[in-house]
């Protein structure tokens, strides 16, 4: 926030009492958080401010020092060879549009811009299953984030388009005859032409015998809400790939964010500044890496810890009391008696691998798995909970560690400033291009980007929750029994392909239905 408050040693002095007077009159008209119930938009600065030391000191100390071996550099950065199975986002059934359309699909999406992102696939599946034209979808503004982005905004709607032409019929927007159909017309009153009800992971009988008449009657049909409302099992294969064929290869970021995220991905791995982007100070130099096995690769951490994940969670992340407090009031506030505290201790939630792991542990995860402090890492995240003092030991892990604003200037972020789904969309294009990623906790993101990179066979590394937070609850664990815990049980978790169980999603799962043999 900028402001310093100064204490001095002059309380015998009137004039100086006088002032600290008149400063805690002014407090709560300047800092209003301080004596304001707790609002989802300005948390509690007292609990912000307090931020906790270390929890895992001997850990990090043994970190801090740690040496890895070229040979182990070499086997963490060489890529995942090739797996049994490569993507096939193509339907075995040649494409074809139906001769004539039975009307008109508008869907409003909710949600942030991964989940945005599935409920566009969704839709291009069920207009495909209905036989209908697709309205592009409206991307609603989302409470917590505030971003008013269309979906022109974010994706090629043109490359959107085409690259569907031969499985759907798109439009960009509704002829004047149905211009009516908007958000406000839904919003006022029930409307014939409004699908409220559509249940969560629906079948596509279910549209056939819903929305479909409503299609044939008036010729359109808007269905809100839709977020995760088709099922994952039971669909025809070319339906299943179609969705494959919209999340891997029709959704393509807009230009401007693609331009920034390659002038990201080149800083990242040309930190020299050769890369020709621009001045070179929004890089950290890092002279003696140059001969390293990690030299020009770079890692992406997705940081999920912001204070809606911390509240919701219901853990203790070591600010003691008054934390817990903010906490509690900020879960009752935020999701009005929904989601209540948790009736299991701290420890038992650890242990069930319930609770985010703090920049702190993810930094002795990485370090653990045999990344050295020349690794560069890209910090993928939204407002981080605590602020920069809450990731002050990862950074301290982690010398080399950047995001936006320390690669590129105001100028560049300019047309993303302040807009969350871009934000979050420059953050995906980063992470596709990455050499390793890296998710802290379960999340959209964290979904969209597991299954898009092992569609692409790419190295991605899945934190064992339940494994780590036992790991951390042993206060009296060396470091190298953490790390030889570390590595053993994560060999298995770095991008080799999981098949996908009934009722999981495609989008995580690719396989089997988006892949076939190699």
């Amino acid at each position: 926030m900028g402001l310093k408050l100064h204490y001095h040693n002059h309380y015998h002095s009137p004039r100086g009492g006088a002032l600290g007077a008149l400063l805690l009159l002014l407090l709560p008209i300047f800092l209003p958080s301080l004596f304001s119930p707790l609002g989802h938009a300005s948390p509690s600065m007292l609990s912000e401010w307090n931020v906790p030391k270390s929890r895992h000191q001997r850990l990090l100390k043994s970190a801090v020092q740690r040496q890895t071996s070229e040979r182990e550099l070499s086997d963490l950065w060489t890529p995942l060879a090739n797996q049994s199975l490569k993507p096939c986002a193509e339907s075995s059934i040649a494409p074809s549009l139906p001769e004539k359309s039975e009307g008109f699909i508008q869907l409003f999406l909710d949600g942030g811009l991964n989940q945005q992102r599935m409920g566009i696939c969704d839709a291009v599946a069920v207009a495909k299953i209905l036989n209908a034209t697709l309205v592009i979808p409206y991307l609603e503004v989302n409470p917590v984030w505030r971003d008013s982005s269309s979906f022109m905004d974010i994706f090629d709607v043109d490359h959107f388009i085409n690259a569907l032409k031969d499985d759907i019929s798109i439009v960009k927007e509704l002829p004047s005859d149905f211009s009516w159909s908007t958000r406000e017309y839904y919003a006022t009153a029930i409307r014939a032409t409004r699908v409220k009800t559509a249940p969560v992971h629906a079948s596509a009988n279910w549209y056939l015998e819903n929305v479909l008449p409503v299609v044939q009657s008036y010729g359109i049909a808007a269905i809100a809400p839709f977020s995760h409302r088709l099922t994952f099992d039971n669909l025809p294969m070319d339906i299943q790939r179609l969705r494959c064929k919209v999340n891997f290869q029709a959704l393509v970021f807009v230009p401007h964010i693609r331009a920034l995220g390659d002038a990201l991905i080149s800083r990242l791995r040309n930190p020299s500044g050769k890369s020709g982007a621009v001045a070179t100070n929004y890089l950290q130099e890092m002279p003696d890496v140059k001969d390293k096995q990690g030299a020009g690769k770079f890692v992406v951490l997705h940081l999920r810890f912001d204070k809606d994940m911390a509240a919701h969670s219901a853990c203790d992340f070591g600010g003691g009391k008054a934390e817990k407090l903010a906490l509690a009031k900020y879960r009752q506030v935020i999701w009005q008696g929904r989601v209540l505290n948790s009736q299991f201790t701290d420890e038992e939630l650890r242990s069930q691998g319930r609770c985010p792991l703090t920049p702190e542990e993810i930094g002795l995860l990485l370090a653990a798995l045999g990344f050295d402090n020349s690794t560069r890492l890209y910090l993928a995240s939204h407002k981080v909970y605590g602020g920069e003092a809450r990731i002050s030991n990862l950074r301290r892990l982690f010398p080399l560690m950047e995001d936006k604003k320390s690669l590129a200037s105001s100028e560049e972020r300019a047309q993303i400033k302040g807009k969350a789904s871009l934000l979050a969309a420059v953050d995906y294009y980063v992470s596709m291009h990455s050499d390793i990623f890296v998710s802290a906790s379960p999340g959209n993101m964290h979904n969209a980007l597991v299954g898009h990179r092992t569609y692409e066979n790419l190295k991605t590394i899945r934190p064992s929750m339940s494994l780590l937070g036992q790991l951390f609850l042993n206060k009296s664990i060396s470091w190298s029994d953490f790390q030889q815990s570390v590595v053993e049980g994560h060999q298995n978790r770095q991008g080799q392909i999981r098949l996908r169980k009934p009722k999981q999603s495609i989008y995580t799962y690719p396989a089997p239905d988006c892949m076939c043999q190699a």
